[in-house]
């Protein structure tokens, strides 16, 4: 029998063989066979489960691609992929090359490294995973399907010599493995209750792991957030030397709703700085909610100057104005009309409802809802409860965090007296949907990024099929 020490030789020598990685499949399923904290159920979350040091050690042996680009960093709770969306947009309008990183994807992991909108092709994406791979391996590390992705995507952004990258930080901040550069600025949109069981029950907890991304002399931009929010942030901001611009406190901001025959109704907001003055823009996302990220993206680009950037008004305006967001408030099915939303916690389901109401004309909605078990589930079935007429519960196939449809059913009964019905699978969901609802209704499915993304492959499937007929 072997004993621990020899044994623990053995797995090293495992891990020091490189893998082969010569095809985009490959290189897939390399990445899918590592530790994928987004799909475990239990997640241990400190300093030894995320260890920065793995990923600086990696990040090293790579050329420190992260030293070599330009970014700018954003975290929060809800609006992180809306503000990361709307900022890359008007750097691009404004001739940038941009690289952005994000997470989740919904149909393709390539999805989470783009520039100027284009993800990164097969033959780059496995070309730098075997990269990383053999320095992995080399150096006897055994890291994360997220840390590899990171590191991939810095590489990726300083190969191609992009003028600046927007980065979303995965999950929390302070141990986020996107949380080893130092960015022109830091961001913060609304921080709120999600992750509770790992990041923290209060919202000065949760602040306090968001707040980690904030480095020594870098600016914070945020809003007028919850008073513990904000005390944690300012605080930080202050051991760290790092100034604190604050919407609503140190810049101007207003917003209004209005109808007009080419935008429909929407929201303008008015941003008024010491060095700009953007005024009535038209928010490119629909829902009131997107005013203030519109908000923030726009005093990135403020701040952005003071550090040799140069924007002209015009394309920048376009820029703003091009801002599209997958898998958000999109319609991807006309008869009957199918609008998905990733909305993944009870603030994001809230802001959906609203927005629904305000911009999809309809009779009755359906909501197809599927959530993670590790959710503020109570809160989530409430918000739905709001908006649905009828509910149809189901759960998405390739998710093992997610609950059970009959449990979100017994829960959702003692809510709401609303009609429901459950179903195993999404496809069955939504074919039941189409058959409950005439051509003035509408069905949303919603509840996390992985039930949008199993509805938005199956319904392009179904498109292909019926083409090839």
């Amino acid at each position: 029998m072997l004993n621990a020490k020899s044994s623990r030789r053995k797995g090293r020598a495992k891990n020091a063989s490189p893998p082969e990685i010569t095809t985009y499949p490959n290189a897939v399923r390399y990445l899918l066979e590592r530790t994928d904290y987004e799909r475990m159920r239990l997640v241990r979350y400190n300093e030894e489960t995320f260890k920065l040091d793995r990923m600086r050690t990696m990040l090293e042996a790579m050329g420190n691609p992260h030293d070599q680009v330009r970014m700018v960093h954003v975290a929060g709770t809800v609006g992180k992929g809306s503000t990361v969306a709307m900022i890359s947009s008007m750097l691009e309008g404004c001739g940038y090359a941009v690289g952005q990183y994000t997470s989740p994807h919904l149909l393709d992991v390539r999805e989470r490294i783009t520039i100027n909108g284009h993800t990164i092709n097969k033959n780059d994406f496995t070309s730098l995973m075997k990269q990383i791979a053999d320095v992995a391996a080399k150096l006897e590390l055994d890291p994360t399907f997220f840390e590899l992705l990171t590191v991939l995507g810095f590489t990726y952004f300083a190969e191609q010599a992009v003028d600046i990258a927007v980065i979303e930080t995965g999950l929390g901040g302070r141990l986020d493995s996107t949380n080893v550069i130092t960015p022109e600025v830091t961001v913060f949109t609304q921080i709120d209750f999600d992750h509770m069981h790992i990041l923290g029950r209060t919202l000065g907890e949760i602040a306090s792991e968001k707040a980690g991304i904030i480095k020594r002399g870098v600016p914070v931009i945020t809003f007028d957030q919850h008073e513990d929010v904000q005390k944690v942030i300012c605080e930080t901001a202050e051991k760290a030397g790092s100034p604190v611009r604050m919407i609503n406190r140190d810049i101007e901001f207003s917003e209004r709703f209005g109808v007009s025959d080419d935008l429909g109704p929407h929201t303008r907001v008015c941003v008024v700085t010491e060095s700009s003055q953007f005024m009535h823009l038209p928010v490119p996302l629909p829902g009131e909610h997107q005013a203030i990220n519109c908000a923030l993206a726009l005093s990135v680009i403020d701040t952005l100057k003071s550090s040799g950037f140069e924007f002209s008004e015009v394309p920048l305006h376009d820029g703003l104005a091009s801002t599209k967001t997958p898998g958000r408030m999109e319609l991807i099915w006309n008869q009957p009309r199918i609008l998905v939303d990733g909305a993944h916690n009870a603030v994001a389901l809230k802001a959906l409802m609203r927005c629904v109401g305000a911009h999809v004309p309809y009779d009755s909605m359906v909501c197809v809802f599927g959530c993670c078990e590790d959710k503020d589930v109570h809160a989530m079935l409430e918000m739905i409860a709001l908006g649905g007429d009828k509910i149809i519960f189901t759960k998405a196939k390739g998710n093992p965090r997610a609950a059970d449809p009959e449990e979100l059913q017994r829960q959702f009964c003692e809510i709401s007296g609303k009609m429901n019905q459950v179903t195993k699978s999404l496809p069955e969901a939504l074919d039941l949907a189409s058959r409950a609802v005439s051509r003035d209704d509408l069905v949303c499915v919603t509840g996390s990024f992985y039930l949008v993304g199993e509805a938005k492959k199956y319904l392009a499937e179904v498109h292909r099929k019926k083409k090839s007929k």
